[in-house]
Formats: C-alpha cells, structure tokens, sequence
C-alpha cells in the first residue's frame, strides 16, 4: 500500500511538469468524483460551479458506470422536477406568496372564446387596450411562444375587519381594501423577480432557463390560469375564489422555459349560492360569471375617464374607489385570514376617510397622501368626481359647502360632479350659484346644470 501511494506521488508530480499543468491532477480528479459521488446520495444541491473545480471538461462516461459531466453538472434539482417544484414553492413562500401552483401554457383553450364574447358584448366598456391585445391575452404562446409552463402564484391581502362596514359611514370615503396599502404591484413585482432569480439559479450551461414575469399588467389571464393551476376557480362574480383564502388574493405570474409537473385545475365549488350577485348594488352581472364592467363600481370609479352614468351614481353610495361587495360576501370568506405582508395592510388615513378633507384636495396634496397607492394612478380629477358622487348620496347638508366650492374648479370633470352634488343635497343653493351655468363653456357641464336645475324647478 505505502508503494502504491509513492508512485501515485510520483505521477502527481510529473503530471504538473507537463504543459497544461493547470488542470486537476489524477489524484485531485479522482478524489473529486469520490465527493461527487457522496454529494450525489445526500440531500445536498450539486452546484455547477461545484462540479466543474473537480471533474475534467472532456470526461465522458467511463466503465465505472459514473455519470458524464453533463449530468454532473445539471444541479440535482433540474434533474428531478418534482423536487425542484417542492423547493420553487418554499423559496416562493419566503418571498411572502401563499399559494403557488402551475399550469401548462395550452391548458385555457376556451379562455379565447370566452374573451370574445365579453369584447363583442361591449362589457369591457372603454378599456380599449383589452380590445388590441385580445389574441395575446387569449394564449400564453402568442405572448411568449418559448413558454413551457407558467408558475402562478397568490398572495394573500385578507383585510382584519369587515370591509362592508364602512358603507355605513355616509360621510366617509369607502376605498376598497387592495388599495388602503401599498401599491401591490411595488411589492409583488420585486419578489416575483426574486423568485425567478432563484429558479434560473437553478440553471446548468447546458439545460439554461428564461423566464418572464408579469403582475396584472400585460396580456395574461391571470385567474384562468390560476384556476388550471388549482389556486382557486373563477366564482360567480368573476374572480379567483379559494377554499383557504376566499377571495382575497393578488395574483402574478411566472412564464418559464423549464417542463415543471403541472398542478390539477380546481374545480367549481360556488354551487347553487348567489350571494354576490345579488349584493351587486348596481346589477353589474347579466348573468352567473359574466361581468358588464359598464355596471361595476370598480370599474366606473377607477378606470372610467368620464362622467359616471347619471343613473349610476344614486347606486354607488359612498364607494369613492373600487368595491368590495361582491368579494366580501362570499362565504369561502370564513375560511380565509387576515394578509401576513404587512406592507399591504390599510393605512390609518385610507380606512374611513373624511369625504370634506378629500374634497379640500389639490394636486399636490392628492399625491401626498396617496403615495405609493394604487389609488394616485386614477388622478386627483378622476377621483374627487368620486368624493363628489358621495358627497351626493352622503344626505349631509353640511358637505354642501365643499361641493359648491368644486363649481369653480379648474376640471370639467369635477365641475360636472359638484353641480350634481350640491344639486342633491341642497337645490335652492345650486340654483342661487346660477351664473356658473351662465359663464360655463364646457357642454358636459352645461348639460350637468340643465338636468340640475330642471330638477330643482320642479
């Protein structure tokens, strides 16, 4: 044995004084292989970068039975997908998502149809963009033809109190409850991205991984998706329900070049239960899962540039951004807990806000206490026409002095909304003002004065 390990000594030494000395010596490769080899039947992550300090470039297969370097070099993960989906959805978890599963990228072939009809029947309302990316939103291959499965995960944003609440509160602000924190998108974007980081990690030279990720801002159908990869289903009212979080769950989604085992869809468990189509206080679904955005609160109060529908507005109570009747009510609720991610839990001031301070905004105070919030995307204009349909409906006389400050405001738009306003909770003082109408130039407005006043001659 001692004259074995001297020539083994020899060897090494004049393999250093050939050219190429660099590389590994016999000994150092051999003893490489034989930590491999114990790496290999532990539970340890084989690194790339590992495996190439110890085993030759050229190595192939030898009558040892080793495995090549192409499969030393693979990380175990990558060659065992149930595992490597095990540790996808632990990283995902200590990222702050509460649910994650996949899909494959052909599994919502009716999702297209579907699509169609909303866009045929004028329910997407003005948001023409659904319109122009309608054949990229309807198959995950024509946004990213690389795609082999989709990672869809959820975060949980559950509020710690009743959200239904605060309707009760004529002369508060009812603000739904995704938008009383921070931005979910400033939050959710960055650990999405830390997610996909380490799963190209992952990654060999030989078997890379791309991926893509998206946050409710592309031409992805998020809760399809979702539902094929069994976080949820699509209930009644259209969104994503889940038997452990009811309805409340943001969604974002990962597009990969990596073949993960994908998860069974969810199936429908709404039943017979009407609950929220019933609640919907301007009878925004014709039907059980079919959506007139035209109809939804949310819709009207965030995403429409215009006047809100003079038949609307009575309906809308005191709904300023969003609402949440039809989520709050589901009963899959009971099931669900308040968000973990502190950063999306509702600020002091976005809980019940006053409708007077919020009628006092300008420019700049708008965007001062909506920093950070989804809610400073609508704009100051956009949003005060909310505080004055409120303001409307509140019944509080006292608030009619805010609305007959906004006749003079700079913006058609909250002109149109406080003459309406001050006309409802005070005629006789809407009609004193009524050299406004005189001076208007704007025939939206003009119109707004016309219907007003005709109602407070009769």
């Amino acid at each position: 044995m001692a004259g074995a390990c001297a020539r083994l000594a020899r060897r090494q030494r004049a393999d250093l004084c050939r050219p190429g000395r660099g590389r590994a010596s016999v000994g150092g490769r051999l003893s490489g292989r034989c930590a491999l080899d114990r790496r290999r039947n532990s539970e340890e992550l084989v690194r790339a970068a590992e495996v190439a300090a110890v085993v030759p470039s050229a190595a192939g297969r030898d009558h040892g039975r080793h495995p090549s370097v192409k499969d030393l070099r693979r990380p175990r993960l990558l060659r065992e997908p149930a595992a490597l989906k095990s540790a996808l959805a632990e990283a995902a978890r200590a990222q702050g998502f509460d649910a994650i599963g996949v899909a494959r990228p052909d599994s919502i072939p009716f999702a297209p149809e579907r699509l169609r009809q909303f866009l045929a029947q004028g329910g997407h309302g003005d948001m023409d963009w659904m319109e122009t990316t309608a054949a990229r939103r309807g198959d995950p291959r024509a946004l990213w033809p690389g795609v082999r499965s989709i990672i869809m995960l959820g975060m949980n944003y559950g509020p710690d109190a009743d959200p239904l609440a605060i309707l009760r509160q004529r002369s508060h602000g009812a603000i739904s409850v995704y938008a009383q924190g921070i931005d979910y998108h400033e939050i959710i974007k960055p650990r999405l991205k830390a997610v996909a980081r380490w799963l190209t990690a992952q990654a060999s030279g030989d078997m890379p991984i791309d991926v893509k990720v998206f946050v409710d801002t592309a031409a992805v159908m998020e809760k399809p998706l979702a539902e094929q990869a069994g976080l949820g289903w699509q209930g009644k009212h259209t969104n994503l329900v889940s038997r452990e979080f009811g309805s409340w769950l943001f969604l974002g989604a990962i597009f990969t070049t990596l073949d993960l085992p994908a998860d069974a869809p969810e199936t429908d468990h709404c039943g017979s239960c009407r609950a929220c189509l019933d609640v919907c206080p301007t009878a925004a679904f014709p039907a059980p899962y079919r959506l007139d955005a035209r109809r939804c609160i949310s819709y009207l109060t965030i995403e429409h540039k215009g006047p809100i529908p003079r038949a609307l507005r009575p309906l809308m109570g005191n709904r300023i951004y969003g609402c949440d009747d039809c989520l709050a009510v589901c009963p899959w609720n009971k099931y669900a807990q308040t968000g973990r991610e502190a950063k999306l839990a509702a600020r002091a001031a976005l809980r019940t806000p006053g409708l007077a301070e919020l009628a006092r905004l300008d420019d700049a105070g708008f965007r001062a206490l909506f920093t950070k919030s989804p809610v400073k995307r609508t704009g100051r204009d956009r949003f005060i026409r909310n505080v004055l349909i409120a303001i409307g409906n509140s019944g509080d006389a006292s608030l009619a002095a805010d609305a007959e400050r906004l006749l003079d405001d700079v913006s058609p738009l909250v002109r149109g909304a406080a003459v309406w306003a001050l006309g409802r909770l005070d005629r006789a003082r809407l009609a004193a003002r009524v050299s406004g109408f005189d001076g208007e130039s704007d025939p939206a407005v003009r119109e707004e004065w016309t219907v007003a006043l005709e109602g407070a001659a009769a």
